[in-house]
């Protein structure tokens, strides 16, 4: 058992994932056990790679719901963070949808009073859509600390984004 506090960092099919393994090591700098949970696409992504990825966590990688008789393979979890998040899994999440293990686990998780921390990573023309603002106040309501805009990620022009600079080191100290 760890003495670390754990973290559940939950990353989407947006293409700071390719680095997702940066965002780990930056959160085990700032003394965090991670354990990695991917959507299914993003798993996708990863899939050659991923015993990489537990070696790095020193846990399984999840992306499917369990079985209801299957134990629980990852401690309980101190805080989430949702990061990169798609726009699709925002607009899910704030409409109630959990069809996902990735949306499943902090949508759940911040009502029994887990911190969960989001940072978005999509373009301007994504962004523009009114379900978006409606989503991410529906999630600032219920407690998500949802960081868009200068104190988080700012949506950038279509075909102009920097997957790899995603500011992970933002996320990480937003975190509780």
């Amino acid at each position: 058992m760890t003495s670390q506090r754990v973290l559940y960092l939950i990353a989407c099919a947006a293409g700071p994932t390719q680095y997702v393994d940066e965002g780990v090591r930056i959160a085990q700098g700032a003394g965090w056990d991670v354990c990695l949970v991917l959507t299914p696409s993003a798993a996708g992504w990863w899939a050659p790679r991923m015993s990489e990825l537990e070696e790095l966590t020193g846990h399984p990688v999840r992306s499917q719901y369990k079985l209801p008789w299957q134990t629980d393979a990852l401690p309980r979890a101190a805080a989430m963070l949702v990061a990169p998040m798609s726009c699709t899994t925002l607009n899910k999440w704030g409409a109630g949808i959990s069809d996902t293990l990735a949306i499943g686990l902090p949508a759940e998780g911040v009502h029994l009073g887990v911190p969960v921390v989001a940072m978005p990573y999509f373009n301007q023309a994504q962004g523009a859509q009114p379900a978006v603002t409606a989503s991410v106040e529906r999630l600032r309501a219920q407690g998500v600390r949802v960081l868009i805009g200068p104190d988080g990620y700012t949506p950038h022009p279509p075909k102009q984004g920097d997957a790899k600079s995603f500011p992970w080191s933002r996320a990480v100290d937003a975190l509780p």
